[in-house]
């Protein structure tokens, strides 16, 4: 994406002129700083960052208080993921004359996680490995009200969508909270236990707690039959 690209064209082909206000919620402050750097000139891209957070907390109140058009949203999160994110949002902004829209940007390309966020309202899904220029094209389009999905991504909403019955319940997922779910998927990865609780920034005698309700609900007796559980239904 070069200056000279951008003079006649914004980056991805986006009107000169035109701006997009965006919110940036990612745990990893590095990589924060990294889109910041790649796509928050607005002077060259039309994207303007007007927020960033790092958890769910943070994100909600920037999101509120900054009202911009397009969420760039991890999936997971401190204090209870992507999905919480966007249910937050909807309470708190449902009567929005002017939505926020949502698109989720995250280095998990797992169908439950796809499937999750959009579920949850969010408008697309691309995975972290996007240039530069695509995700400022990605940005626009769903500022327009367009659905944006990585190649592969998009298969996987397709199947889920495709019935006109109602989704199929997992009625074992639906055993576990928010949280649980987010130290399984990250037991099942092989995380350690301190691993898990720096990732989300709990004390390990909580990871033990959690890991200890979650082999309770689903019956299961160690963490080697968890990670098998959780490859079949494609949470790793």
């Amino acid at each position: 994406m070069t200056d000279e690209t951008a003079g006649t064209r914004g980056a991805g082909g986006t009107p000169p002129g035109r701006e997009v206000r965006v919110v940036l919620v990612d745990d990893h402050r590095m990589f924060r700083a990294g889109v910041q750097a790649e796509i928050g000139r607005t002077e060259t891209t039309g994207v303007d960052v007007v927020g960033e957070a790092g958890d769910v907390e943070q994100a909600v109140s920037v999101i509120t208080a900054t009202r911009p058009e397009v969420v760039l949203l991890d999936v997971h999160l401190p204090g209870g993921g992507g999905v919480e994110v966007l249910r937050r949002c909807a309470s708190l902004m449902g009567s929005v004359d002017s939505p926020v829209r949502f698109l989720a940007l995250s280095v998990s390309d797992a169908a439950e996680d796809v499937i999750g966020v959009i579920r949850g309202g969010a408008r697309g899904y691309v995975t972290k490995t996007i240039t530069g220029a695509d995700l400022v094209d990605a940005i626009f389009r769903v500022s327009d009200g367009d659905a944006v999905f990585s190649p592969r991504l998009a298969g996987f909403v397709l199947d889920a969508f495709a019935s006109t019955d109602a989704p199929p319940v997992d009625e074992d997922m639906d055993r576990l909270t928010q949280r649980e779910r987010e130290v399984l998927r990250l037991i099942a990865r092989g995380y350690a236990y301190k691993e898990v609780a720096k990732q989300l920034f709990i004390s390990v005698k909580t990871v033990e707690s959690h890991v200890s309700a979650v082999l309770r609900k689903l019956q299961l007796s160690n963490r080697h039959e968890l990670t098998r559980w959780a490859a079949a239904r494609r949470l790793v």
